[in-house]
Order: C-alpha cells, then sequence, then structure tokens
C-alpha cells in the first residue's frame, strides 16, 4: 500500500522543516591574552642562593610544562597527601557541586524527551444521576411518567406509580429513578501527542542545556580545586604556628635564665631591682605571647576539620613545624592557561548556553504545529467494554502563530543577546583576571623568597647581637636593659622568618591554584558524556 502523492509531500515537507534551526551559530570570542610571554616558560625555586638580579627563575624541562593529577603531591608532605585524599570523599561542598551537577545533566534528558511524542492511557468508570427537575433534560421523567425513547441500553425502574421507558444517551444506560436520570459509562482512551521541532526550538533547549552541564561541571572542578586548595594554605598556615610557636618555647626558656641571673646578681647585690623587674616583665611578655600562639593553630585545625568532613572536636593534628621550602612548580606559557583553568572554561561554556538560549527565544517567532490523535473504547457495560464496536477515535494536526503580542518576542530576543554579551565581558574578566593571579603569585613567590634569604641573615645576626648582650651584662659591662633589647631584636626578626615563610608556602598553593592545579579542558565532558545516564555509584536513593 502506497501512500498519496500529496501525503508524501506533506511528509517530506514536514522532515525539511525539522532540520531547520534557527537562531545565530556560535564562536567563541578571541580571549583578552598577552601577545608575548608575559611570564617564562620557568619553575620556581626557592629563596636559597638568589641571584643579584632579583631572578628566581630558570628555563623548565619541556615535561614539566604543566601540573598533572594530584598538585600537591608535589611539595613531598605524606601527611598533607593524606589529608587531601579525604577531601574529594568528605567535603560538604564537594558534594553539594556535584549534586549540582547531576541535577544539570538530567536536565538534558528532560530537554530530549521534548523531541518525541507523548502517550497517555486513562481508563476511567463513571456513574451519574441527572436531577429530576431539570424539565427539558433527555430522559427525564417526573411523578413516576414514562421516559422518553432514545438509542442506547434499557431503561431503569421508574418511580411509584409507573415503568420506565426505554431512553438515554448513545454508549450508556440511562434510567429513571424517582423522577430522575442515570448513566454508567466505562472508557479506556489513549492520547498521543507530538509537536515536531521545526525551528530548533527543542535542540536550542537541549544545546543550551548540555553547555550548562559542561558549566556545572566546570564549576565542580573549580570547587574541588578551591576546597583543595584552602585545604593547603590551613596545613601551611598551621605547621607555621607550630614554627612560631617552637620560636616562642625557645625565647621563654631564654628569658628563664636571663631572669635567672637578673634575680642572682639582685640577691647578691650586683644590680638594682630594677633589672629584677625588666627580667621579670620580659618573660611575662614571652609567655603571654606563647599562650597565643595556641589559639591561631586551634583556628586552622579547625578548619582542616571542616574541610575533610569531620567534626573539629574529633580532629587533631601532631605538632610539627615547617620542613621545607616550596617545591618547583611547573609554571608553562601563558597561551596555556585558559586551558588549565576551570573557571575559564565555566565562563566559555555559559557564553555557549546563552548563544543556543538566543535561538530558542527566535523559534518563538514562527508557528508551531502540533499532532493529536486520541482512541480507545467506551461502553455502557463491562461486558461489552473492549468489543470492536466500541471503539472511537479522533486525529489531526493544529497550526499556532502569535500575530500579534506588542513586541514580547521582539524584547525577549534582546534581552537574551545582552545576556549574551554580558557573559562575553564575563569571559574576558575571568581570563584578565586569571592572569592577574597567575603575575601576583610568581611576584609573591619570588619576592618571598629574596626576603627569606635577607631574614635569614638577620636572625643570624640577632643571635649574635644577643650572645654578646649576655655576655657584657654578665661581666657588668653594660645593663639588662641591653639584654632585653637584644632579645626583642631577635624575636621580632624570628617571628618575621617563619611569617614569610608562611607567606610563600601558602603563595605557592595559591600560584598552583591560579595555574588551574592539574586540570585541562581535555577533562571537561562531552555533550553525550553529560547526557550520559548517570551511574548507580552517582546517585542517592532517598527512602
Amino acid at each position: 500500500m502506497h501512500a498519496p502523492s500529496g501525503s508524501r509531500a506533506a511528509l517530506l515537507v514536514l522532515l525539511a522543516a525539522t532540520g531547520c534551526n534557527v537562531g545565530p551559530k556560535y564562536h567563541p570570542p578571541a580571549a583578552i591574552a598577552p601577545t608575548a610571554n608575559g611570564y617564562p616558560s620557568a619553575t620556581l625555586t626557592n629563596g636559597a642562593g638568589v641571584a643579584d638580579d632579583g631572578s628566581t627563575w630558570k628555563p623548565a624541562a619541556p615535561g614539566d610544562a604543566m601540573l598533572r593529577g594530584k598538585w600537591w603531591e608535589v611539595f613531598g608532605d605524606p601527611e598533607l597527601d593524606g589529608l587531601e585524599a579525604q577531601v574529594d570523599l568528605n567535603n560538604q561542598n564537594i558534594k553539594q557541586s556535584f549534586e549540582q551537577f547531576m541535577a544539570a545533566r538530567a536536565l538534558i534528558r528532560e530537554a530530549r524527551s521534548q523531541l518525541f511524542p507523548t502517550a497517555a492511557i486513562g481508563p476511567s468508570f463513571n456513574r451519574s444521576r441527572s436531577s429530576a427537575n431539570l424539565k427539558n433534560s433527555i430522559g427525564s421523567v417526573a411523578n413516576g411518567t414514562t421516559g422518553g425513547t432514545g438509542t442506547g441500553g434499557t431503561g431503569g425502574t421508574g418511580g411509584t406509580g409507573g415503568t420506565g421507558g426505554t431512553g438515554g444517551t448513545a454508549g450508556g444506560t440511562t434510567g429513571t429513578a424517582f423522577g430522575g436520570t442515570e448513566s454508567t459509562l466505562w472508557t479506556a482512551p489513549l492520547d498521543i501527542s507530538w509537536e515536531p521541532d521545526l525551528w530548533g526550538r527543542i535542540r536550542n533547549t537541549i544545546r543550551e542545556d548540555e553547555y550548562s552541564a559542561q558549566v556545572s561541571a566546570a564549576d565542580l572542578e573549580n570547587e574541588r580545586l578551591t576546597e583543595q586548595a584552602a585545604l593547603a594554605e590551613a596545613f601551611f598556615e598551621l605547621r607555621g604556628e607550630d614554627a612560631l610557636q617552637a620560636v616562642l618555647n625557645e625565647t621563654v626558656t631564654a628569658d628563664r635564665e636571663s631572669l635567672r641571673i637578673a634575680q642572682a646578681q639582685y640577691e647578691t647585690g650586683v644590680t638594682d631591682q630594677i633589672t629584677f623587674v625588666q627580667a621579670q616583665t620580659t618573660l611575662q611578655s614571652a609567655e603571654a605571647a606563647a599562650i597565643t600562639v595556641g589559639a591561631a593553630r586551634a583556628t586552622y585545625e579547625h578548619a582542616i576539620a571542616t574541610l575533610i568532613g569531620k567534626p573539629a572536636t574529633d580532629f587533631h593534628l601532631p605538632v610539627r613545624g615547617i620542613t621545607a621550602p616550596p617545591p618547583p612548580l611547573p609554571i608553562g606559557l601563558p597561551s596555556q592557561l585558559l586551558e588549565r583553568r576551570p573557571d575559564v572554561a565555566a565562563a566559555e561554556r555559559t557564553m555557549a548556553a546563552a548563544n543556543a538560549l538566543i535561538g530558542v527565544e527566535e523559534a518563538a517567532y514562527y508557528p508551531t504545529l502540533t499532532l493529536t490523535a486520541n482512541g480507545g473504547f467506551e461502553s455502557s457495560t463491562f461486558k461489552h467494554w473492549f468489543d470492536w464496536p466500541s471503539r472511537f477515535w479522533s486525529a489531526g494536526p493544529a497550526f499556532s502563530e502569535t500575530v500579534y503580542d506588542a513586541g514580547l518576542r521582539r524584547s525577549t530576543v534582546h534581552q537574551y543577546i545582552a545576556t549574551y554579551n554580558a557573559d562575553v565581558a564575563a569571559y574576558q574578566e575571568t581570563v584578565l583576571t586569571a592572569f592577574q593571579q597567575v603575575e601576583d603569585y610568581l611576584a609573591e613567590t619570588r619576592i618571598y623568597s629574596q626576603e627569606i634569604a635577607k631574614q635569614r641573615e638577620a636572625v643570624a645576626s640577632s643571635q649574635t647581637y644577643v650572645n654578646l648582650a649576655l655576655d657584657r651584662f654578665r661581666t657588668g659591662l653594660d645593663p639588662f636593659l641591653n639584654v632585653i633589647t637584644a632579645q626583642n631584636t631577635l624575636l621580632g626578626d624570628q617571628q618575621a622568618l617563619y611569617t614569610t615563610q608562611i607567606q610563600e608556602m601558602t603563595a605557592a598553593v595559591q600560584l598552583v591554584q591560579a595555574l588551574g592545579g592539574g586540570w585541562t579542558a581535555a577533562d571537561l565532558p562531552t555533550p553525550d558524556q553529560v547526557y550520559a545516564k548517570p551511574a548507580p555509584a552517582e546517585t542517592i536513593q532517598i527512602r
């Protein structure tokens, strides 16, 4: 059996129309990037042996052009490695971002379902009785009079004084009871509806959801990197506080010895009481400072506990100072940065989603076609419900076109064009911020490295100053005030040294974060991957 030529032509037109896709084509804008290498392809060295020209950079080996995988392992600290492994498993912010990504993936499947017809069934049973006071109703009888004749089933028993006649509507058993009309209807309908995607509205919606899911995937990786970096920073801050605690403990020990000497000299009449009081005050100040460090350490320890998903009450880290300077960090080229930062990838995918949304709105200018069909079986008795004569059906197309909307569609398209342009500006700002952050942390690590080298020299000189001041005090050449001055100078230089070392370590972590960690744009899931049904391990069953 062949379809009429007119039907084939209509089908061809329909298929051709479903291939149309209105809306602008997406072309990523050129990023505002350095025209030359703003920073060299280099690896960061530690603060030892700083060159006279202030340079702390050396050419990187080809294999060191980028960070890979677990970036924190470059710091060579097994304790940090163990903590970082717990972040990905237990950090609640990462879990929240992951579920948002899963929700974004589900939206793609929701949008794709619109490409296909929908079918619904709704079997029903209905028993009804009409009012006896409806004077002109078909089959109504009052005071026991005979009902009208109609097509359908046998009428019911009439009221007192007469017998009800045959009557009722087609397909239903009707009759009179106490002057009213009763009917029964068994229905099994099937409704099918399909709106062909003539102008790409659904396809652009799918693309918009796919790009949005990629944005969510990039946001997940950015959140993961942020939490990992926050843990590393808190870890090195805590180790810095441990180093400061050790310095202050040594200071307290030295001040106690100074107080012992001052007390002995005061008791023998060699020095006056003011010297003894000065030594006592110096010790008490050092003890107070040593106690204060514990508060900062506790804060960083609690932050680490939260980052790895544990109650702060149940988490403790042993005391240990900073053991090593920052390791060499692969920097790479500026052109690589745009492929390595998940926030840049998210900004670019946001533009793509906004572009697809313009196409969704432009499709509103064109007519829509809806194909509907419904049919099934209905009967007044269950016995004949699915008999062939009980069937019914209807089918037909419907076109719809808005002829006047007071500029609504035009304004909506303009709105989404403006949204796209704003996303372009946001993308460029993200790129500029990325280069700024890399330059900032490169400068910080270089300058802190130089500062540490000079600060070590200052600590050595201050220690010599303290030794000389103590010797001259013991021999009575200088007052104890000189010792206090020397000790305060040493303590200030030591605190400055360890503070700068903490800053250097955290700046190195921030540099890694600015470089995108070990992530690359190749890790971003493709549209097919974000559309794929999630694995059982990726879903949590709610009971």
